[in-house]
């Protein structure tokens, strides 16, 4: 079967006509709002800062609606022969590990990035160009595929399956899908260039950092060392000196780490600015479930976008409290979830394991203090649940 569009086989031949009905018009209309409002949900998620991940989300649940299929996926194709990125939508997390792996560019994925064309199928197991499904994958039938495009540059795939109402899918959702995917190009492409321009922005901050260790704390610890070897040559001939200058070493110290504090305390972790909070977090406990006999779960509902400095404070109380049930709680299981409520940004770790009393743990270095500390000084509330044999839950609300 070609890759060119089929016709759909249910559809019948129709008439030429000098003017459309008012039906038809209308419908048409509908479409198009239909369009205008998908595509403004994805520009949008790049005016409001997310990763490319994100906007990829956002484009995909917007055509899952804006055709009302059961499954929607997106791919962007990497050097390699897979995909940098692959995002779907209806299919369960539970799922996704059942099937395994993000695909490779084999069968009608890899089919439609050479060719670069539209495809449209009533059912996609009968086209030459399928190969086969993981066997824990969903079954799709009706297909509708179409390439995001910018210029002669394919920049990744967009399809659907398993259209909710009988009949598959028609050429004016064949329309409406590519229409869609030329805007959503636009997304795709201003999102890529925010984060390149993170990216760059990072490496200035990053080079700024660099002058001020090398200009205050290289300084202050050259004259550490000068003082601490003056110590050392008059502790044997002039005690009463030696200790003078052991003070100033001390003084010097003190002042050297400070000074590191305040420059490591505006650094901001480089995975936030590629992935955004939820990604860099999802990434993190999915490290987690694979270095760990533990169940490590990840659920971001609904959707939460707080500034840069929430961002760095969730996400250090996060690997503070993970980092705590991954060592010493003994769990079975442990989930993340972060989201929006009232306002607030929340982030909840909860384990299984042995629990402990929290009134007795200040000195047993869980780092429950320094987390209360990065809320507070958002304005912000941490609490800490826990009982002997009863697990923990860490909750952390932040204003958004």
């Amino acid at each position: 079967m070609s890759s060119e569009s089929p016709a759909h086989p249910e559809s019948p031949a129709r008439p030429e006509s000098p003017a459309r009905s008012p039906s038809s018009a209308g419908a048409e209309i509908e479409g198009l709002d239909a369009v205008l409002q998908a595509v403004s949900s994805a520009v949008l998620a790049v005016t409001r800062h997310l990763s490319v991940r994100e906007v990829l989300q956002v484009i995909v649940r917007s055509a899952q609606c804006l055709l009302d299929a059961r499954y929607a996926a997106l791919g962007v194709p990497d050097e390699d022969g897979a995909f940098a990125e692959f995002v779907a939508e209806g299919i369960s997390d539970e799922e996704w590990e059942a099937i395994g792996p993000t695909p490779r560019q084999h069968g009608m994925l890899g089919a439609m990035l050479r060719e670069g064309a539209p495809v449209r199928l009533p059912d996609i197991r009968r086209d030459p160009r399928f190969e086969y499904w993981p066997r824990a994958h969903p079954v799709l039938k009706d297909f509708l595929g179409v390439p995001i495009r910018d210029g002669d540059q394919v920049l990744g795939i967009i399809f659907l399956s398993n259209k909710r109402i009988p009949g598959g899918f028609t050429e004016d959702d064949q329309r409406l899908l590519t229409m869609f995917a030329a805007h959503a190009a636009i997304a795709l492409t201003n999102a890529r260039l925010y984060e390149n321009g993170r990216e760059l922005a990072l490496v200035e901050e990053r080079t700024r950092m660099a002058r001020e260790l090398h200009d205050a704390v290289t300084q202050k610890l050259f004259s550490l060392r000068l003082t601490a070897q003056a110590a050392a040559s008059l502790v044997t001939r002039d005690p009463e000196r030696a200790l003078g200058e052991l003070e100033r070493v001390e003084r010097l110290a003190g002042e050297a780490l400070a000074e590191l504090r305040a420059v490591i305390v505006e650094l901001r972790p480089a995975e936030l600015d590629r992935h955004g909070l939820p990604e860099t977090l999802r990434k993190h406990v999915r490290l987690l479930d694979r270095l760990h006999p533990a169940s490590f779960t990840f659920e971001e509902r609904p959707v939460c976008v707080p500034d840069p400095a929430t961002e760095v404070a969730v996400l250090r109380v996060a690997q503070e409290a993970l980092h705590n049930a991954s060592r010493h709680a003994a769990a079975e299981t442990v989930a993340v979830r972060l989201g929006c409520e009232d306002g607030l940004v929340v982030l909840e770790v909860r384990d299984d394991g042995t629990g402990f009393d929290v009134a007795a743990a200040a000195g047993r270095g869980l780092g429950i203090a320094s987390m209360g500390d990065r809320a507070q000084a958002l304005g912000g509330s941490l609490r800490v649940t826990s009982e002997p044999g009863r697990g923990t839950l860490v909750r952390m609300e932040v204003p958004v």
